[in-house]
């Protein structure tokens, strides 16, 4: 089937160089959303010490949990790719709706298995309204601004996590423990969802052709498949380093290096503040120096700041690798995000998302954690397995020189072309 887009498909929405009042009320709710979906991906990593006391658990269980709860991350591919079908803004409101019970169970959970098991339904749902508010962003906005509004939406992910890490160490000392920061999650969440009935449908999305939206593996029968195999290599790779360094950070601190609970808080919520500014940057980076060189600053960054993460012991010197490690861990999305989005056809978009993320590329989110325990358990130290992981994000850089185009500034009908 031919799945071309044709020049100026999908209206002034998407190719005027302004925004219009649509567009910055569709962006302030994206970027709560991402907000509250940043707040509970950190959520896992802040009550992890105090979760594994207690429910009696050994160390290396925080590994092997985060690696049970990330087979979320691949099953979401089942709900993005019906973003092709039924649309961006209808499962974008399923996404929140099942975020959001999910997130009251898992405070619920009696136990460990029954908390992993509403940890990973929860990882599905947030990671779904994720990518599909990222496909959102790449249809509705301007190429001119599609580098910084990902970063934007991004950015606000990473608010998230700061609320989290600022609130953990009050809300664990409550009578309900670290259960709590679920349940505060739960509140904004419904409010959320009321909030969704403002949303219409992406125009780019209402001209897509009704039978590629029906087809879950049409993709592969197309010229793309080529594209979306080196995509997934790079999610796949990047996924390594970054998945690991700052979810078990705060466990390695107060574990290998003897910090108090509220210290490796404290060098976190000093940590974030200062990143924040950059992270909110990542995008406009993009956008100036290209995904390319992009991709190059932000990952180099990277292997510096999780080294210093696992390396240095002086308060001042985490917290300078903090703020790099921080970065890093949501700087790189905006690079694949915008990759990913831009790289196929309306029609595919959704599906293209939901296989070299969700399926593919998550494998490497899945398994490393489990790779990473393994190490932790045969050491009975986090600094020699996670710094294993570091070289994976220079590889990562030669992949998207020597797989990917440069998309800076070109229209979504031009960077979905493929080579004549």
């Amino acid at each position: 089937p031919a799945v071309a887009e044709a020049p100026g498909a999908g209206g002034g929405a998407a190719t005027s160089g302004k925004l219009g009042g649509y567009q910055w009320r569709l962006l302030a709710f994206l970027s709560v959303a991402t907000f509250f979906e940043g707040y509970d991906f950190y959520a896992i990593t802040q009550v992890l010490p105090s979760l594994r006391e207690d429910m009696g658990l050994p160390k290396e269980a925080s590994a092997y949990l985060i690696a049970f709860v990330n087979i979320g991350a691949v099953l979401a591919f089942f709900l993005v790719r019906l973003a092709d079908r039924y649309g961006r803004t209808r499962m974008l409101q399923v996404t929140i709706a099942g975020y959001t019970a999910a997130t009251l169970v898992s405070g619920l959970a009696p136990e460990v298995y029954s908390f992993g098991t509403a940890q990973l339904v929860a990882r599905i749902f947030l990671l779904a309204e994720w990518a599909i508010s990222m496909v959102i962003v790449a249809e509705e906005f301007p190429a001119r601004h599609r580098g910084l509004i990902i970063g934007v939406v991004q950015g606000c992910s990473t608010l998230g996590s700061i609320v989290c890490a600022v609130l953990t160490p009050m809300l664990v000392d409550t009578p309900y423990g670290w259960r709590t920061v679920y349940f505060v999650a739960v509140a904004p969440l419904v409010l959320l969802a009321f909030a969704r009935r403002n949303l219409r449908e992406t125009e780019r999305f209402d001209r897509a052709d009704d039978g590629e939206k029906r087809s879950l593996f049409a993709i592969w029968k197309t010229p793309y498949k080529s594209r979306l195999l080196r995509l997934a290599a790079i999610w796949f790779v990047t996924y390594i380093p970054t998945q690991n360094a700052i979810a078990l950070w705060k466990d390695y601190a107060v574990t290998d290096l003897g910090l108090t609970e509220a210290a490796a808080a404290r060098i976190m919520v000093l940590a974030t503040p200062i990143a924040i500014p950059f992270v909110f940057g990542s995008g406009r980076l993009i956008d100036v120096l290209g995904r390319r060189w992009g991709a190059a600053v932000i990952f180099g960054i990277g292997a510096i700041g999780i080294t210093g993460c696992y390396t240095v012991t002086s308060e001042v010197a985490l917290i300078g690798a903090m703020v790099l490690g921080i970065f890093t861990a949501t700087a790189y999305l905006p690079v694949l995000n915008s990759y990913t989005t831009e790289l196929f056809p309306t029609e595919l978009r959704g599906s293209a998302f939901a296989w070299a993320n969700n399926i593919l590329g998550r494998v490497g989110y899945v398994l490393s954690p489990l790779a990473v325990g393994a190490i932790i358990e045969e050491t009975g130290q986090f600094a020699p397995a996670v710094l294993s992981t570091v070289p994976f994000l220079l590889v990562a850089v030669f992949m998207v020189f020597a797989f990917l185009p440069e998309t800076k500034g070109k229209t979504l009908e031009e960077t979905s072309a493929l080579p004549g």
